[in-house]
């Protein structure tokens, strides 16, 4: 018991010398409450909307604010064309887009069926069905009020439903949930690989020794740092071509895209990646410090990145840190490319 005794009081006061172990450690569970707390949102509201209505009139404008008044679409865009409205969605600045015809007033007041196309960009599945849902719901609630004007005293016409909202999910029609996921774990797994492999690394020279000896040799700064980066780098594009191969013949994914562009790209997340590997081995001093703040980093990334949870149900401040995040862009290009063709 005595030898447990000081083996527990050496531990006790070696965390307690360990400052920055500490603060880690009192961080880490207020960060994940706080992110879980206000944050974490699966319903998703707010989506932004591109509208292309060509009827103009009362009761478009009707049917416009009807999608408004239900919280889960924000027009934030007016379309000019077809193409306009496509090229707003393909490139992710628009979620959903609304396409009412030009004949939309007079079908409903000759007692016809109205149809409106509701495009929605179903790559990302969550927010597809929050979408796709709500958009059924405001066409049946604007076909019941149609419908009881029509069958009022003195009104008569067709019992079918007025306004026909067609839906056309895109990029994922079949809302096959992989094609969604797989573009996202590689980015995750390219940061954590990234990030702790090269923090750890670099802080082991330094618990050896051996970092000093590299400074004093006769070698420039931007050699030494090539030297400890790119063996990283081929890394990391072995395990994006490893992920590639999996996803396309495991999980049936879809590349659209051009695969040059992909890995072109992926080469900046990458070195944003070992950049803050870099950044968390200039503040630990052992390896055990560097892991930590490791998955410290990596914690916000996974929760706030668009990985799990869609950014447009988080508040703002929360949206505002997910553009420090070098996976939050990443996923749009993995998942615009490969399943958008996005070139």
């Amino acid at each position: 018991m005595r030898r447990l005794r000081a083996l527990l009081i050496k531990e006790f006061i070696q965390m307690g010398r360990d400052r920055l172990t500490l603060a880690i450690m009192g961080l880490l569970p207020v960060i994940q409450l706080l992110i879980f707390g206000f944050a974490i949102n699966t319903e998703v509201k707010h989506l932004p909307t591109v509208l292309y209505d060509q009827s103009v009139s009362a009761e478009s404008r009707e049917l416009v604010r009807g999608f408004q008044s239900a919280g889960y679409f924000d027009i934030r865009y007016g379309a000019g064309s077809f193409a306009e409205m496509n090229a707003l969605i393909q490139g992710g600045r628009a979620k959903v887009g609304i396409a009412i015809p030009p004949d939309y007033q007079e079908r409903l007041r000759s007692g016809r069926q109205a149809s409106v196309q509701v495009i929605v960009d179903a790559s990302d599945s969550m927010s597809a069905a929050s979408a796709i849902s709500t958009a059924q719901m405001i066409g049946l609630v604007k076909s019941q009020q149609v419908l009881f004007d029509r069958i009022s005293p003195g009104s008569s016409g067709s019992r079918e439903l007025p306004v026909d909202v067609r839906i056309r999910p895109w990029y994922n029609p079949d809302m096959v949930s992989s094609h969604y996921m797989v573009p996202g774990i590689l980015a995750i797994v390219l940061s954590m690989t990234m990030m702790m492999i090269t923090s750890m690394a670099i802080v082991r020279e330094r618990e050896r020794g051996t970092l000093e000896q590299l400074i004093v040799t006769p070698m420039r700064t931007w050699e030494l740092m090539a030297g400890k980066i790119l063996p990283y780098v081929v890394v990391g594009y072995a395990q994006l071509t490893l992920g590639l191969l999996i996803g396309i013949l495991v999980f049936r994914i879809p590349v659209r895209g051009s695969l040059l562009l992909f890995y072109g790209l992926t080469s900046l997340h990458i070195l944003a990646s070992l950049a803050w590997g870099i950044l968390i081995s200039s503040v630990a001093r052992t390896q055990m410090q560097a892991m930590q703040m490791s998955f410290f980093a990596l914690m916000p990334s996974i929760l706030l990145s668009g990985f799990m949870f869609p950014r447009e149900a988080m508040p703002a401040f929360f949206r505002a840190i997910s553009n420090i995040l070098p996976v939050t862009f990443f996923l749009q290009i993995s998942r615009g490319i490969l399943l958008k063709g996005v070139a």
